[in-house]
């Protein structure tokens, strides 16, 4: 008999065409009802509960009723790590969708990976917080130093309170970029950042979609922090 974690069972839940479309839309990171995932996917309401019941059955998605409606989310932040690893993985070895649509572009440029800012903004933001020393190699992966602990101090990140949250997420992740081919920011700084962007108006998510879009006040004032 074989041994250790069994990944057959969960890359068939993935390799579904339809329930990897589905998991694609969930990635934005909002909860979706069986009648919007199956626009996405491309099915009837019918198919897409049944799909939905192998992937909650799975452990990757979570399903909370709400009045007459049942909302979809992932079930957390390691189901969205290895989506965009596969992403990055498929990417990287050429299995591209053949229709490319008009936001890819904006896509790549930016994006929400589940709850972290993604795409070429979001490795650019990483790479400027690694030059300047804001991050030390742990036994775990990554964590600030004591200059990173100013740096999201001074951007009014309470670090204690992050800490304390009830959240399994690690701190700080890297989480590998699948159109960069690099690596983003996640963990509960990765996603506090985020939230940091949308509170001060320098970006915004385009609704029902992963697109993120900064406003020239933004741009200019994310350029002048993580150049």
């Amino acid at each position: 008999m074989k041994e250790g974690p069994d990944i057959a069972t969960i890359a068939a839940l993935i390799g579904d065409p339809a329930r990897a479309n589905i998991l694609t839309a969930l990635m934005a990171g909002k909860a979706l009802t069986a009648t919007e995932l199956a626009a996405e996917a491309g099915i009837t309401p019918q198919t897409a509960s049944t799909h939905l019941r192998k992937l909650q059955d799975g452990g990757l998605i979570r399903v909370l009723q709400q009045g007459r409606h049942r909302y979809a989310s992932l079930a957390g932040d390691e189901v969205a790590q290895a989506l965009e690893a596969l992403m990055g993985l498929a990417a990287g070895k050429g299995h591209l969708r053949l229709r490319t649509g008009p936001r890819d572009p904006e896509l790549r440029q930016a994006r929400v990976c589940y709850n972290h800012l993604a795409g070429d903004m979001g490795v650019r933001m990483y790479r400027s917080m690694q030059t300047r020393g804001l991050f030390r190699v742990n036994g775990n992966g990554i964590d600030l130093t004591p200059a990173g602990a100013r740096f999201v101090s001074d951007l009014g990140i309470d670090l204690d309170a992050l800490t304390r949250s009830g959240s399994r997420a690690p701190l700080c992740r890297e989480c590998l970029d699948w159109s960069a081919r690099q690596h983003h920011l996640a963990g509960k700084l990765g996603r506090a950042l985020f939230q940091r962007f949308e509170d001060t108006g320098w970006a915004k998510r385009v609704p029902d979609t992963r697109l993120v879009r900064f406003s020239a006040a933004g741009t200019t004032a994310f350029n002048d922090l993580f150049h």
